[in-house]
């Protein structure tokens, strides 16, 4: 190993021993806001685990003087590698500081006080206990979504700690687990409140009753490597496929065949650091990475949402009102009736049972969003986000009542896709309140957030919306307020040349696999049927609907039945529906998504506005008895 130079000593790290011979190990990196592994970091606590094992003291604690524990490899260094040898001398240098806090003669214990990944992960599980901060400490192996894999004893490590059911939903997807479920699969040995965080690593440290030892059955597992990584594959293989996404499918190849060790498959193809790392993959995603840190910059800002108000409880307003609650904001969700509120709630409580996991926070995450058929929560609300139907008319007269309602500094938003904030904002007072919060479907796996400013929209109202975007874990991406905005402004060409070919004859299911084959995870039909959008239909009995979607091509047809419906897109069906008292069809289709149809007579020209997707659909209403 490399000798460090002694002018970089105590610049990141920095120990002391106290009175009953317990050393503490600080990490603190030199000028940024959280610890990240660089090459000066990793040989400076080589050479503070030196200094400290000379000093034979009763036990070591390793802890963080940032907010968070360790957040990883600094990324930073990915980039500066020339080549695939390079990379592999940072893994090696890596890999051998852990091994030497892994092989010291005494007792070691990271004090993970807030996030703790990648890297930070390995660290430590090369000491012999882990205590967690119950509230804020999160573990992650998030490598995969980078495109490489955890090198520094993490696949050799994990599985031996936790069972390899419980290391691979880790090591596999990037997945974040809580102090709370990292204590029930063994991952931690302790997760206690602040107030006893120093206090617990001292006592576990000092009273060293042995590393956890894995139960019979998980061990049992450890020995049927094939069968194990034989199911593990299947079901990455439903997720994304090997020349797209290779990493996990070569972390698994590195347990089966070398127990984790890198350099035992220095020259496996299938399962090489060097090969993730010349592979486009992890460049792109590593880019992504950089952008994304980009993103998340613009959101900085000390406006912290306490309040949260939503009008309209469908499937996009709903699934925002639990995004906030879930991330600790009192919600008040408006919508005209109970029973239209109701599903939102259902599928809230779903998403907090997958998310959450842990029944006190579920319950408390309900308890924090509110039906409001009334819409006096607007009232006291920092943030309130109208996401109704795509109507100017209706928007418009919901902003006048909510601008007279609202407090002077709160932010007036819109969830428009295909609306321009400037024909919206008419309707204000001060139209230089309103702004634009474009969040994409489904909410709760899309992490974009375009926030939308007109040519006098407020820049400071624009930067609390970018605040709060970041306060609930999104990614703010400030845009114009021009058609499609940005990401509709993308994807408009592309669903347009797609549904030309099906109109042409190609059929949906043999487009869908092309673009998926070609990377995509949906291709255009999928897409245009996971995508709400409102249209119009005739409310009479016996008929077909044709809505001309796309410059005047016949897409979407819904067969009416009375006050029952099917529609079909494509030739194929997709949903089911029911007429309500005031003549509006409201479809659900097959994965969810919510579609609403106003009526329409026979002849009459039709406009529907795409919630997400392309911007508009346009035809006419024709009647046409069953069976035509």
């Amino acid at each position: 190993m490399e000798r460090v130079d002694a002018k970089v000593l105590a610049k990141h790290w920095r120990w002391e021993k106290d009175k009953d011979g317990l050393a503490w190990l600080t990490f603190d990196k030199q000028g940024e806001s959280a610890n990240t592994f660089s090459k000066e970091a990793l040989q400076e606590l080589s050479a503070s685990l030196s200094a400290i094992a000379s000093e034979k003291p009763k036990g070591l604690v390793i802890r963080s003087a940032k907010e968070g524990f360790i957040a990883g490899a600094d990324v930073q260094e990915f980039t500066r590698f020339q080549s695939p040898q390079e990379a592999m001398a940072f893994v090696r240098l890596g890999w051998d500081v852990f091994q030497q806090l892994s092989d010291l003669p005494f007792p070691t214990t990271a004090m993970v006080n807030g996030f703790c990944m990648g890297g930070g992960v390995e660290l430590a599980l090369a000491c012999r206990y882990r205590v967690a901060l119950d509230d804020k400490a999160r573990f992650a192996l998030p490598e995969v979504m980078l495109g490489i894999m955890p090198a520094w004893h993490g696949v050799q490590w994990l599985p031996k700690l936790v069972g390899p059911a419980a290391a691979f939903d880790m090591l596999l997807t990037g997945k974040t687990v809580d102090a709370r479920r990292a204590k029930r699969i063994g991952l931690v040995d302790q997760a206690v409140p602040l107030r006893i965080l120093e206090n617990t690593a001292r006592i576990v440290t000092l009273e060293n009753k042995g590393r956890r030892k894995l139960p019979f059955l998980q061990k049992l597992l450890l020995h049927a490597r094939p069968l194990l990584v034989s199911q593990a594959r299947k079901q990455v293989a439903r997720k994304a496929k090997r020349e797209h996404y290779p990493a996990p499918y070569a972390i698994l190849e590195l347990w089966r065949k070398y127990d984790g060790d890198p350099f035992l498959a220095a020259n496996d193809p299938s399962c090489s650091v060097e090969a993730l790392f010349a592979h486009p993959t992890a460049k792109n995603l590593i880019r992504i990475f950089f952008l994304q840190e980009r993103l998340k910059g613009l959101g900085k800002g000390d406006f912290k949402p306490r309040h949260v108000h939503v009008v309209g409880a469908g499937v996009m307003g709903g699934d925002i009102a639990a995004i906030c609650a879930m991330r600790g904001i009192t919600v008040t969700l408006q919508d005209t009736a109970p029973e239209r509120i109701a599903p939102a709630v259902k599928r809230s409580a779903d998403l907090f049972k997958r998310r959450l996991r842990d029944e006190r926070r579920v319950r408390d995450a309900l308890d924090r969003l509110i039906p409001d058929v009334s819409g006096e929560g607007a009232r006291q609300a920092d943030v309130i986000i109208e996401a109704i139907f795509e109507n100017l008319e209706a928007k418009r007269a919901l902003f006048t009542k909510l601008e007279s309602m609202a407090k002077p500094d709160a932010v007036l938003a819109t969830n428009t896709s295909s609306l321009k904030l400037a024909d919206i904002g008419t309707a204000l007072k001060d139209p230089a309140r309103l702004v634009g919060i474009h969040f994409f479907n489904p909410v709760p796996q899309l992490p974009l957030v375009e926030i939308v400013s007109a040519s006098n929209t407020n820049p400071e109202m624009a930067k609390k919306a970018a605040a709060f975007v970041r306060f609930i874990d999104k990614l703010p991406l400030p845009v114009k307020d021009a058609p499609g905005f940005l990401v509709n402004r993308v994807l408009g060409p592309y669903m347009q040349n797609a549904f030309r070919l099906i109109e042409q004859g190609a059929k949906p299911e043999t487009l869908d696999a092309a673009m998926e084959a070609f990377g995509m995870p949906m291709g255009p039909a999928e897409l245009a049927d996971t995508v709400a959008w409102q249209g119009k239909w005739g409310n009479t009995l016996d008929h077909i609907l044709i809505v001309e979607r796309i410059e005047g091509r016949t897409i979407s047809y819904v067969y009416s039945y009375g006050t029952s419906a099917s529609v079909y897109s494509a030739g194929f069906r997709r949903g089911t529906g029911t007429v309500d008292e005031g003549g509006t069809l409201r479809i659900t289709t097959n994965n969810g998504t919510e579609i609403s149809y106003q009526p329409a007579k026979d002849g009459q020209s039709l406009r529907g506005d795409y919630q997400q997707g392309r911007l508009f659909s346009s035809g006419t209403f024709k009647r046409r008895p069953l069976g035509d």
